[in-house]
């Protein structure tokens, strides 16, 4: 059960939105091993699940250019690639991703005091139903969107607006809740308060640096 005190960051907060990877779930392991596999189908070297951490956080496209820049092979072509990883993801996208402590208790939390919470992620949409399903956490979520959903993605605050106009809610009652720069810089160009987790993928930047109105070591402060 949540606590009687109300975290400061969440004062006059009608909609919660969170990033996912990184931030609610660590999938980096799922991500390197359909990375991995792709390469290694088109018979080219394996990266390894630890410079994937570093790459995450701009769409699946990005993450695969980042891994041919990496073996050499630039050349390549990439809508090829990206596919072949895709190929590879959607048959295992949940097999090693978990949750971060703190999460289920946070998402719990916000639902039980009466927050709207909103999903919004770089990631395909194709993948995040399955992934909340599978982890039993999708019933919280009142909209969410992909990095396809829309013409524009985080930084972009157009994903955010986009949300809280669906959601009835004025962007100064929002709150952006993510790991990396790109989730903090959406959210103040949308006119969100903003909460950063020091956990996550920030491409090997320290989140802090991004000047977020809270960090929290864990979303389980938000209990």
């Amino acid at each position: 059960m949540p606590s009687s005190a109300i975290h400061p960051a969440l004062e006059g907060i009608r909609l919660a939105v969170f990033d996912l990877d990184g931030t609610l779930i660590d999938s980096v392991p799922d991500l390197a091993a359909a990375v991995d596999g792709a390469l290694c189908e088109l018979r080219l070297p394996e990266v390894g699940e630890a410079v994937v951490r570093d790459w995450v956080g701009n769409g699946s496209r990005k993450l695969v250019e980042r891994a041919l820049y990496a073996v050499g092979a630039q050349d390549r072509d990439l809508d090829e690639v990206h596919e072949a990883f895709l190929r590879h993801y959607r048959q295992a996208p949940c097999r090693l991703t978990q949750v971060y402590p703190g999460v289920r208790e946070a998402l719990e939390a916000l639902a039980t005091r009466g927050v709207t919470i909103g999903l919004i992620t770089n990631k395909p949409t194709a993948f995040i139903a399955p992934i909340l399903e599978s982890l039993e956490i999708e019933h919280y979520f009142a909209l969410t969107l992909g990095g396809d959903a829309l013409p524009t993605r985080k930084p972009d605050p157009a994903p955010l607006l986009h949300l809280a106009d669906r959601l009835g809610v004025a962007p100064s009652a929002c709150l952006m809740v993510g790991d990396s720069r790109h989730d903090i810089e959406a959210g103040r160009r949308a006119g969100f308060r903003t909460l950063a987790v020091p956990y996550g993928y920030n491409h090997g930047e320290p989140v802090a640096a991004s000047e977020p109105d809270v960090v929290v070591e864990s979303l389980g402060e938000l209990v």
